[in-house]
């Protein structure tokens, strides 16, 4: 009786223990379906939703850089002008005397003063217009007051610029030993050599014929010969402004 009753135990176990593996069997695979839909479902969702972000954030990149270096352009040329008015002085604050003082500058602004001399009517040659930037620099460079260097330009060479003059890039009668007209390589050297003794021989303190800061003071010593010249420069200056 014992003996028939362990091998009826080991049977119902061996049954039980079958059961239970078919059983785990069929669950994992279940689950392992379940599993591989749900992923195939979120690669599904998450793949669009990827490109979708990509696309916008180049979209935005692409539309939008663009505006903010407009805008930061616009901002800072808008500070640069701003900024040019409160250090400049307009073209019609611009004063000259006979008396003024010839190294103060106009204190207006380069494209200003090119504007100006290109509005000259004198100027039939179009030298003034032509090199208007450079007198501006050098006026700067030297501290010479820009329509005074101008006015004297004129006086000296005509507003045609005379031949010799235009030939010898001589614009403010610089002579030589011999009395003859210095000759200097191009316009811009010799605008400089005007300009550069100017400020060395006539407006500075210690310059070999220094007598003063104002026309007739440089007068005395530039042309001394000539009483008119004060009056001619002058003039010449009133017909820029």
């Amino acid at each position: 009786m014992e003996n028939k009753r362990s091998i009826k135990n080991i049977r119902i176990l061996i049954i039980l223990t079958f059961l239970i593996f078919v059983i785990g069997i069929a669950v994992g695979i279940f689950q392992k379906e379940t599993v591989t839909e749900k992923m195939a479902a979120m690669t599904k969702v998450e793949e669009p939703l990827e490109i979708a972000n990509t696309i916008d954030t180049e979209t935005l990149i692409a539309a939008y850089t663009p505006r903010r270096e407009v805008a930061s352009e616009e901002v800072v040329s808008r500070y640069a002008k701003a900024r040019e008015r409160a250090m400049y002085n307009s073209v019609d604050e611009i004063k000259i005397s006979k008396d003024m003082d010839l190294t103060v500058r106009c204190n207006v602004s380069r494209d200003d003063f090119i504007a100006l001399i290109a509005g000259v009517r004198a100027d039939t040659s179009g030298f003034f217009e032509q090199n208007a930037g450079t007198i501006y620099d050098l006026c700067e460079k030297y501290q010479i007051n820009e329509i005074f260097f101008c006015g004297l330009i004129s006086a000296e060479s005509g507003w045609t610029i005379a031949d010799n003059h235009r030939r010898t890039h001589n614009y403010i009668s610089l002579m030589g030993k011999g009395g003859s007209l210095l000759q200097f390589a191009s316009v811009e050297i010799g605008l400089e050599k005007a300009a550069n003794t100017l400020h060395t021989n006539y407006l500075s303190e210690r310059g070999r014929f220094y007598y003063g800061k104002t026309l007739e003071a440089v007068r005395t010593r530039f042309c001394p010969v000539n009483p008119g010249w004060t009056n001619l420069v002058y003039g010449r200056m009133q017909q820029i402004i």
